[in-house]
């Protein structure tokens, strides 16, 4: 199984996707129903949907996984009696599958038999602009992370990596993680996370939005949990987006680290200790999208 995408609604996707593609590195993909999709230079048909609606919030964050992933998935949500509905999807990959809602509101899409599409060839060191390659991770604010943590594990067979005083990270494969749940005492999306190439795409990202009059709100810094090298921003239209490479790959039997495993020294928050991070700023636009089931349940 593999993250793939995310889907949002807001009022100007026109806009957003203008900024994501002239100052991101994000690529046009197509354009369906007033949709704008984009996408990064692997082999993903997209990674970002801005959709167009009066208000804005998080349709959907999408995995793509097998036929036999997929019928597993079924049989334990609707064991589980959690509100889902079978999907055919109109975007471009296209597959079919489920919409899924989390208990706390959190909506994931999971798709089977999806296509994929040629990378893109090209962006080079000598070019200033970056691209970013595909989403490495996207991670919600929760109300309680431990129940969304079990729950995922419990229900979507996705595995907690670590835990630590801020996060539950969750993985779907052997990369660290693909989402996590924040302790923040309310829902909604905390980040989107894109992955560069390597480390210098990352600091070339930030001279390139430096030169576009961007300053980082936290980075350049490297985690502990998933050890990824990080640059977080706020986009102009709202959410925390980051610049992030090389996520840790684990082994099946990663034992689970707890929060006194993941500790630093006093007034340090990551393992460098090189950035300032804007809390109040980043909290504000952590608040600001909502994940929202515009679907009735139907069953699978």
């Amino acid at each position: 199984m593999k993250l793939r995408s995310i889907e949002i609604a807001l009022p100007d996707p026109a806009a957003a996707a203008a900024w994501m593609t002239g100052v991101w590195g994000l690529s046009p993909a197509e354009l369906r129903g007033g949709g704008h999709y984009l996408r990064g230079t692997g082999s993903f048909p997209y990674l970002v949907a801005f959709e167009p609606s009066d208000e804005e919030f998080v349709r959907s964050t999408t995995f793509v996984c097998s036929d036999e992933e997929l019928a597993a998935i079924k049989s334990r949500v609707t064991e589980k009696g959690w509100a889902a509905r079978p999907v055919t999807s109109a975007d471009p990959g296209e597959g079919h599958g489920i919409l899924v809602e989390l208990p706390e509101g959190t909506i994931l899409r999971f798709l089977a038999g999806t296509s994929e599409v040629a990378p893109i060839e090209g962006f080079s060191k000598a070019s200033k602009r970056v691209s970013p390659v595909k989403l490495t991770h996207v991670v919600f604010n929760a109300v309680d992370a431990e129940l969304l943590g079990h729950a995922v594990e419990d229900v979507l067979d996705f595995r907690v990596s670590d835990r630590t005083k801020g996060m539950v990270f969750v993985r779907c494969n052997d990369s660290h993680h693909s989402t996590a749940f924040a302790r923040a005492g309310f829902a909604s999306l905390n980040h989107v996370a894109f992955e560069m190439d390597d480390l210098d795409a990352v600091m070339r990202g930030i001279g390139w939005m430096r030169d576009n009059g961007f300053a980082p709100a936290w980075g350049p810094g490297r985690h502990g949990p998933g050890d990824n090298v990080y640059a977080y921003y706020i986009a102009p239209f709202g959410p925390v987006i980051e610049y992030s490479t090389a996520v840790e790959k684990v082994p099946a039997d990663y034992r689970t680290g707890e929060p006194d495993d993941w500790t630093w020294p006093e007034n340090r928050i990551d393992q460098w200790g090189v950035s300032d991070k804007d809390f109040a700023g980043l909290r504000v636009a952590e608040e600001r999208f909502r994940c929202r089931r515009d679907w009735e349940p139907a069953p699978l």
